[in-house]
This record gives structure tokens, C-alpha cells and sequence, in this order.
């Protein structure tokens, strides 16, 4: 179902306090990622009974991340070539309405439609520059419900580091005790760049892609195993769903890709690995901000038949030497981060990195970019209407030359919500794949 939101007011938040330093330096793959957008959009049904307006829910919301700010302030600074001037400048809070019932917007849920949640850059603005955040606030008909979307370059933070400002900001607005004083990591991880570093272009990284479009999948809990059952072997005797579910999707991606192509190509998957989950939070903080993400990738050549079950094991395998070498180079790294930029294993997380970028972007390979955002909190951010009823990831509908998949708890955390884009030509071919659809229910809705 399409959604039309009318803006009703866009302005400037700033930090409720001075910055307490005047630059972030960012490292060198903050700068190896497009300069675009993370963001994501959390949606909630008005609690019973209580019916507070939208012009005070806005300025409780502006109030709180003012105070939010004080504490993630580089957020709140411009982007200067390969550092943040942390200088107060504020960050974009735009407000708008629909008439259209959020029950009826869930229902009817268009992947397209999570777009108009968006907020708007204007002439100047640029995730490579200011605002480095962005929130659109839109409230739903009759009281019925509000979206908030945030989102965060990403030459600045990963999904994890947006879950980390969005819990501390609903956390603030709340009222709870507890909030998160975050690290940012900066270059204590990965090394600074030389200052004549250039950023990527998103289009220059993904142009051989074209046009994508993106669908939504759901995976029951009692399809996904049956699916790892089916991923079972000798070597893997417990597939994770992750595992089994990715290497589903790429099979079929591949085998879509393949049907529409004279000449088809060998094929790249790699799979984002989060640092803050490998690396001992005495030594890199679970709230620390940042691109905190190494990868790993699998190649496939044209004849490959991809099976499930070989793919599986190749996924524990490639993980496993990963999470290998990060705990062999972690030996004798006390307990400052400022550390690890001299030591291995910054020096081989490099080395990943330069042989994903060599190997993966090429005219002869097809790539496809997947992340898990399972078990991760984000049904839990509560900004006191109680827990989000759905939530979705929004930067694919205003990129969209992009070949990803994201996967996601759904919000009873046991079934899998996958987000696949595809080119255009692909997709079709790709929602007909019977494998794919034994398992798979395409958008079905959500009902609050």
C-alpha cells in the first residue's frame, strides 16, 4: 500500500551540550564505505487508552536526543575529508502525517513504501558531509500509531552502532536510569587513511549491478528447520539459521541470474562479521561506535551447482578461520583499543579487507553483499509505547542499485524476515525458484 506523509515541520537538533572534542578520527574503512545512509524505521501502535498528542510527543523526542546527542556528539558534527569536526552543528528532525491507519499500512505492507518514512536531504545535504543523522518522525491516523526512522551515515557507524544510538535515545526519552556513554572507536581499530584519501561512490562500487528492486521473505520457524535438516552433513552437524538461510538465498539468487544471462559469471558472496562479538568488550566496548566489521567471502565459478548442504560447510569453515585468526592475534593485547592498530591483527584485518576489495568488485564477478541483524535487540527499543510491532531496514529504497540481503529476527524472535534486492530482470525469476519457495512465504502481512 502506498503512503502519502505530508511534512509538517523540519528543524535542527543540537547537543544540550558543548562538544568535549573538537575531532573524531575516522579510519580507513569508515572511508572505504559509500557515503550513505544506515537506516531503519520502528514502528508503534498508540498505547490503549492513552492518547497523547503528536505536537508532545515531537518535543519530547527533540528534548531527548538534544540530551542524546550530548553524549554520541561527533553525530551532531560535519564530516571534514577524513575526520569529524565535532562542532555542534545538530542534526536533521523532520515531522509528518498520513490519515491512513497503521493496522491498514501493516496489512497492505509495500516494500517500496517505507520510503516515504525517509526524511528528505535538501540541496547541500549529504551523508558525506552534514547531517550525519537524520530522523523522520511520522504519525499514523486516528492516534492509531508513529514511525520513527533513523538514520546514520555510514562512513560513521554500522547497524550495530545504529542500534546502539537508537536504544540510548528511546532509553533517554523513556526516562530510564540507565543510559549508554559510548566509545567511539574511530581509527583504534583500523588505521587512519592518508589525508588524500578518496571515499567510494556508491555508484561507482555497484554500477555494473543496475537497477535493483528489493522483496521481502518470510521464514517460518517450522520451515527454517526443515531447512537446516536439510543443511545437515558430516562436517556440520548443527547448521545455525543464518547459515542455512543465506546459503539458500544465494543459490537461488545465482540460479535467477544465470537463467537471464548468455554468459554468466562466476559469483561472489560475502557475509558481514561483527568485531564487537570476537573481540573482549574490555578490549572493544559492546556499545562502541563505529564501522566495527571485518567479512568473509565465498566464490563460486559458472559451473557450480551450489548445494546447500557443501555451501553450509563452507560458511562454518570461512567463519571459523576468521574468528581464528582474530582470537591467535588478540594474544598479549591488554585493555586498550589504542593497542590493536599495531599489533597483527589490525594489520591482517586489513589484509581481509584488501583481498575482499581486489577480488569482489570486478565486471566478471556477481556480488552479493548479506548481513545478519539477528539477535540483535531492535524489538526492544521502547520509547514508552512499549515495544515496536514491526520494524524494517529502509536504505534500499533510495539506493537502488544495490545487491544485499539482510536477515532479521521477526518480532516473536523465531522467525527470519529476509529483505533480498536484486536486479530487476533477476527478481522475478528469483521469487519462482521452488526451492526457494518451499521455504519462503513472499510478504505476507503484518498484523498488530
Amino acid at each position: 500500500m502506498k503512503v502519502k506523509l505530508e511534512v509538517t515541520g523540519r528543524e535542527v537538533i543540537k547537543p544540550s551540550s558543548p562538544s568535549p572534542h573538537e575531532r573524531l578520527q575516522l579510519s580507513l574503512l569508515d572511508l572505504s564505505c559509500p557515503a550513505i545512509y544506515v537506516a531503519t524505521t520502528f514502528f508503534y501502535k498508540s498505547i490503549t487508552g492513552e492518547k497523547e498528542s503528536p505536537e508532545n510527543i515531537s518535543q519530547r523526542l527533540k528534548t531527548s536526543l538534544s540530551e542524546t546527542l550530548s553524549r554520541f556528539y561527533p553525530l551532531a558534527g560535519r564530516q571534514e575529508g577524513v575526520s569529524i569536526r565535532c562542532n555542534d552543528e545538530g542534526v536533521i528532525f523532520t515531522e509528518a502525517r498520513t490519515n491512513l491507519l497503521l493496522s491498514d499500512f501493516l496489512r497492505n505492507l509495500s516494500t517500496d513504501s517505507l520510503a516515504a518514512f525517509l526524511p528528505e536531504n535538501e540541496e547541500g545535504e549529504s551523508a558525506g558531509t552534514w547531517p550525519l543523522l537524520r530522523v523522520k518522525v511520522s504519525f499514523f491516523g486516528s492516534g492509531s500509531g508513529v514511525a520513527v526512522t533513523v538514520g546514520i551515515s555510514h562512513q560513521i557507524c554500522d547497524a550495530s552502532s545504529l542500534l546502539t544510538f537508537v536504544q540510548s535515545w528511546a532509553g533517554t526519552t523513556k526516562g530510564t536510569t540507565t543510559t549508554c556513554t559510548p566509545h567511539f572507536a574511530g581509527a583504534t581499530i583500523y588505521p587512519p587513511p592518508d589525508k588524500s584519501f578518496k571515499s567510494p561512490c556508491i555508484d561507482d562500487l555497484y554500477e555494473l549491478q543496475g537497477k535493483c528492486v528489493t522483496n521481502r521473505l518470510v521464514f517460518k520457524a517450522s520451515k527454517i528447520a526443515e531447512l537446516k535438516r536439510k543443511a545437515v552433513s558430516e562436517s556440520v552437524v548443527l547448521p545455525s539459521r543464518v547459515e542455512a538461510i543465506m546459503s539458500l538465498i544465494w543459490r537461488c539468487a545465482v540460479k535467477a541470474a544465470r537463467s537471464n544471462s548468455v554468459s554468466p559469471k562466476s559469483t561472489v558472496m560475502t557475509q558481514a562479521m561483527d568485531l564487537r562479538l570476537r573481540i573482549p568488550s574490555n578490549v572493544l566496548p559492546q556499545d562502541s561506535m563505529g564501522n566495527l566489521q571485518t567479512c568473509f567471502f565465498l566464490k563460486r565459478g559458472v559451473e557450480s551447482e551450489l548445494e546447500i548442504k557443501q555451501l553450509v560447510v563452507d560458511f562454518r569453515k570461512a567463519k571459523e578461520e576468521i574468528n581464528h585468526m582474530i582470537k591467535e592475534n588478540l594474544q598479549g593485547c591488554d585493555n586498550d583499543t589504542a593497542n590493536i592498530t599495531t599489533t597483527t591483527l589490525s594489520q591482517n584485518l586489513l589484509s581481509v579487507m584488501g583481498s575482499f576489495m581486489s577480488e569482489c568488485f570486478k565486471p566478471d564477478i556477481d556480488l552479493y553483499t548479506m548481513s545478519s541483524w539477528c539477535k540483535k535487540p531492535f524489538y526492544e527499543v521502547d520509547f514508552g509505547w512499549g515495544n515496536p510491532v514491526w520494524m524494517g531496514p529502509a536504505s534500499h529504497t533510495i539506493y537502488d542499485n544495490v545487491v544485499f540481503v539482510v536477515l532479521m529476527d521477526s518480532k516473536d524472535g523465531q522467525d527470519v524476515e529476509a529483505w533480498v534486492g536484486l536486479p530487476e530482470q533477476d527478481m522475478p525469476v528469483f521469487l519462482c525458484e521452488q526451492d526457494l519457495l518451499a521455504y519462503a512465504v513472499l510478504n505476507p502481512p503484518v498484523l498488530i
